[in-house]
C-alpha cells in the first residue's frame, strides 16, 4: 500500500460540501482530519474523534514548532490542523480529507504541494442562495454575508487543482468525482 493523498476541499456556504465528503468517507481508504482546538471539550465530544483538545500554551508551542499546518482564532479559542496526525494518517495510506476555507486551503497547498485541492461550486448563485435561505438558521444580514463571501470564494476556484459543481441531488456524482481524482493523484 502506498501513501495516501491529501485532499484539501474548500467551498462556499451552502454548497453542500459536508454531505458531498459524506459519500467521499463512506467509500473507505479516507480519514477526516481532525482539528486541535483550545476550547474546552462540549458534552459528547472525545478527544481525538471530534478535535484534540489542548491548552492554549501547547497550541502555541506547536505553532512555534511548525507542528501546525494552518490555524485561525474563533471566539478566542484556536482551532488548526496537527502536521502530525495530517502526516501519519498519510504514511498508513490513509488519504485524508481536510475540509477548510480557502486562505487555509493556499496555506496548506503552499507546505504540501503535493496535496490534491478540490473546490466544490454550486450549480449557480441563485441556487446557492435558495439553499442558504432553506436552512431557516440564519437572518438575512448573515445570508447577504454569507452571499457576498461565496462571491469571492468563487474568485478563486481556479487556484484549486479541480473544480467540481454540486449538481442538484447529485453529491454522490461530485464524491465519485472526486474519488476518482484521488485515484488518479495516487497512481500519477
Amino acid at each position: 500500500m502506498g501513501k495516501g493523498i491529501l485532499l484539501i476541499v474548500s467551498g462556499p456556504s451552502g454548497c453542500g460540501k459536508g454531505t458531498v465528503l459524506k459519500h467521499v468517507l463512506a467509500k473507505g481508504g479516507y480519514r477526516y482530519s481532525v482539528s486541535a482546538t483550545t476550547r474546552p471539550p462540549r458534552e459528547g465530544e472525545v478527544h481525538g474523534v471530534h478535535y484534540f483538545f489542548v491548552d492554549k500554551s501547547l497550541f502555541e508551542e506547536y505553532l512555534k514548532d511548525g507542528k501546525i499546518l494552518e490555524y485561525t482564532v474563533y471566539c478566542d479559542n484556536y482551532y488548526g490542523t496537527p502536521r502530525e496526525f495530517v502526516e501519519a494518517c498519510l504514511e498508513d495510506g490513509m488519504n485524508v480529507v481536510l475540509e477548510i476555507e480557502t486562505e487555509g486551503a493556499a496555506n496548506v497547498k503552499r507546505l504540501m504541494p503535493h496535496a490534491l485541492s478540490v473546490f466544490i461550486a454550486p450549480p449557480s448563485m441563485e441556487l446557492l442562495e435558495a439553499r442558504l435561505r432553506g436552512r431557516g438558521t440564519e437572518d438575512e444580514e448573515t445570508i447577504q454575508k454569507r452571499l457576498r463571501r461565496a462571491r469571492e470564494e468563487m474568485l478563486l476556484a481556479p487556484t484549486y487543482d479541480i473544480t467540481i459543481v454540486n449538481e442538484e441531488g447529485a453529491p454522490d456524482k461530485a464524491a465519485e468525482l472526486i474519488a476518482a481524482a484521488v485515484e488518479s493523484k495516487k497512481n500519477a
